[in-house]
């Protein structure tokens, strides 16, 4: 139905996604909320409805099962879904966007349950049959992957005939104040920062230590506004869709910040095996470590109250300036830093969000207005940045994340 969307996940992003559709209502005229349970998504309608006197529905349903997440858009009639679920329910939720022909969109890509290893591949083989279907599926429509992708694309439009060098820099330059808390679902996070580190280099994947090892890639960047921080290169998802569509990219790094508090509470976990993401036997029961080490951890939501700083995210990009008519040899290069800036407290104060939440929660319903005002439209698979960046950068921020691009100096090739 014209102006319907569901969400599916209650979560702090959950949160952020039903509260900026609820502030969107010219676009987003009825709004569904599901979840495993129904205490979260209950709890997200309350407060949607005292700050903005928007109603909203709320929903149970099994987002590992295609068949009951189906049954729920058969009822609820959305004209697209929002994935903000977990990683491993992607596949469940593509297929049953694909069985009722609704537009898909989510934040982060596929992941399987056992292993922490994430590639585009397994959505990447859904193209064929959602062209087929005449329906869109957006993938990685957070802020990184998503915004960074649309960021490269900006720049890519606005300033460069062919990039060369791209470094993405995450900073989350704030305190929550608690001895150890993860921004978001911890078992996700937890596996993303553990894998193996990889960046792309000269046509192949060079891989490192992770971060945690004494022997890992790191060094301290100046962010905008927040200051020093060292940064730690990370295998990070939006690279693989990146150096497939801009193939002129010959070296691409993912950095992100971590504290030492941080990296010492991750090595005492994985060496006492409370990370683990396969099964042990207790008290004559198997369970997954890292799933009863969330239970123990804050969830991310509650981590908002009191949050202070600063997120800052973006993309130092460094390529051929647009309209260079020099031999290839002698073409001077340029540099271009593009980034935003999100304060926590002021996240908090909006939506009784934390920034992380914020960051992550907003875009995919920016992506999903650009589908459902026929902005972005196709049939098929796409990641952002095959999409057009501009008018999906301008809703973004006027919904709450500006951008800045300034000039700047490239990373150095060894850091």
């Amino acid at each position: 139905m014209k102006g319907t969307v569901l969400i599916i996940g209650a979560g702090g992003v959950g949160h952020v996604t039903a509260h900026k559709c609820a502030r969107n209502k010219n676009v987003f005229k009825k709004i569904h909320l599901a979840s495993r349970t129904i205490g979260k998504p209950n709890a997200i309608k309350k407060d949607v409805k005292k700050r903005w006197g928007v109603n909203i529905s709320t929903h149970v349903v099994d987002a590992d099962k295609a068949r009951d997440v189906a049954a729920l858009i058969r009822k609820t009639q959305p004209e697209v879904v929002i994935n903000v679920a977990l990683p491993y329910q992607d596949l469940a939720i593509m297929d049953a966007c694909l069985a009722t022909k609704v537009h898909y969109i989510d934040t982060a890509n596929y992941e399987p349950k056992d292993e922490a290893h994430f590639e585009y591949s397994w959505q990447w083989a859904y193209q064929k049959r959602y062209k087929d279907a005449g329906i869109m599926a957006v993938l990685g429509a957070g802020f990184d992957p998503g915004v960074t992708n649309a960021y490269i694309a900006y720049l890519a439009k606005k300033y460069f005939d062919k990039i060369k060098y791209v470094d993405i820099l995450d900073a989350n330059a704030g305190s929550h104040g608690k001895s150890f808390a993860t921004n978001f679902n911890p078992e996700i996070n937890i596996r993303e920062v553990t894998q193996e580190v990889k960046h792309w280099n000269k046509g192949k994947w060079v891989k490192t230590p992770p971060i945690m090892d004494p022997k890992s890639v790191h060094f301290k960047f100046n962010y905008p506004i927040a200051g020093p921080w060292e940064s730690y290169m990370l295998y990070h998802e939006e690279m693989e869709s990146l150096v497939k569509h801009f193939p002129s990219v010959e070296r691409m790094r993912f950095w992100m910040t971590f504290g030492e508090n941080y990296l010492t509470h991750l090595r005492v976990m994985e060496s006492i095996g409370i990370s683990r993401i396969d099964p042990v036997m207790h008290d004559g029961k198997k369970i997954i470590p890292i799933q009863f080490l969330k239970s123990l951890l804050p969830d991310p939501a509650s981590l908002a109250t009191g949050y202070s700083g600063k997120a800052v995210i973006g993309c130092i990009v460094t390529g051929v300036p647009k309209g260079s008519k020099l031999e290839a040899r002698s073409q001077k290069l340029i540099t271009k830093y593009i980034y935003n800036v999100t304060d926590h407290a002021k996240c908090f104060k909006e939506l009784g969000s934390q920034g992380i939440s914020y960051t992550a929660g907003v875009p995919p319903v920016i992506a999903a207005m650009m589908v459902m005002k026929g902005i972005w439209k196709g049939a098929g698979v796409f990641n952002v940045e095959q999409l057009d960046p501009e008018p999906f950068l301008s809703t973004l921020a006027k919904n709450g994340l500006p951008f800045k691009v300034i000039n700047y100096k490239p990373l150095p090739a060894k850091i």
